[in-house]
């Protein structure tokens, strides 16, 4: 799954949250941030699957219909990338490719869920924060648009904590890949793990942990450059 629009997600609604500080939507935000740190992601998982699958019948578990797993069996399907909805629109397959996203809709709303709300509530702060300095009150007297200032002067220097906290989110994703996967029945990295810790195979949980401490490394360097892009005078450093 693609977690660069989780976390922008988290950002832009933070923004919005500091921008209109107090507002209806301010507090509205706040109430999705508290439900958010409330709910462990196996809880809130298995909220989803009872209202939106058991009463609703809306999005069902698991990766795809039995129906539609007959068609992606079929010689005249072709599985280009083995990813379902590509293979879907790359066969002209939109049921296919329909069938498939409504089984993406629980696992991904589960995972987006709580790391919006930790990204939020860090954007949030330190957008307010930001907005409290005096260089922003010197712009403003100045007669700076607000848009500017926003754009040019707050968010960048409220970057920094969201950004060494999303590099950390974007690794700690990958444990609630395997919850996710073993709640929603799809097969995967987080299931495949769960299932090797259940039969004591200590190879592949090794494996898993060697592939999650690369990830935390791979993305703190990422983290530094960002460091260095957003604010040019830790080059200096």
């Amino acid at each position: 799954m693609e977690h660069h629009p989780i976390i922008g997600g988290g950002i832009f609604l933070g923004v919005i949250a500091a921008i209109n500080h107090n507002k209806l939507i301010d507090q509205v935000i706040r109430v999705f941030v508290t439900i958010g740190w409330s709910f462990p992601t196996f809880v809130f998982g298995l909220l989803l699957m009872l209202v939106f699958y058991a009463k609703l019948k809306w999005f069902p578990p698991a990766r795809i219909s039995d129906s539609v797993l007959a068609i992606i069996s079929s010689p005249s399907f072709i599985q280009y990338t083995h990813m379902y909805t590509f293979d879907a629109l790359l066969n002209l397959r939109f049921d296919v490719f329909w069938d498939a996203l409504r089984h993406l809709v629980m696992p991904i709303v589960t995972l987006s869920y709580v790391v919006w709300a930790q990204i939020l509530r860090v954007t949030r702060s330190a957008m307010l924060e930001t907005l409290g300095q005096d260089y922003i009150t010197t712009a403003r007297e100045k007669g700076l648009p607000e848009r500017t200032i926003l754009i040019q002067h707050a968010f960048p220097n409220a970057l920094i904590p969201v950004v060494t906290l999303g590099g950390l989110m974007i690794v700690s994703m990958l444990n609630g890949v395997v919850v996710t996967e073993v709640i929603f029945n799809i097969p995967g990295i987080g299931s495949a793990s769960a299932k090797a810790a259940s039969s004591l195979d200590a190879v592949a949980v090794l494996g898993f942990v060697l592939f999650r401490g690369g990830a935390l490394v791979l993305a703190n360097i990422v983290v530094d450059v960002l460091y260095a892009v957003i604010d040019p005078r830790i080059r200096l450093a």
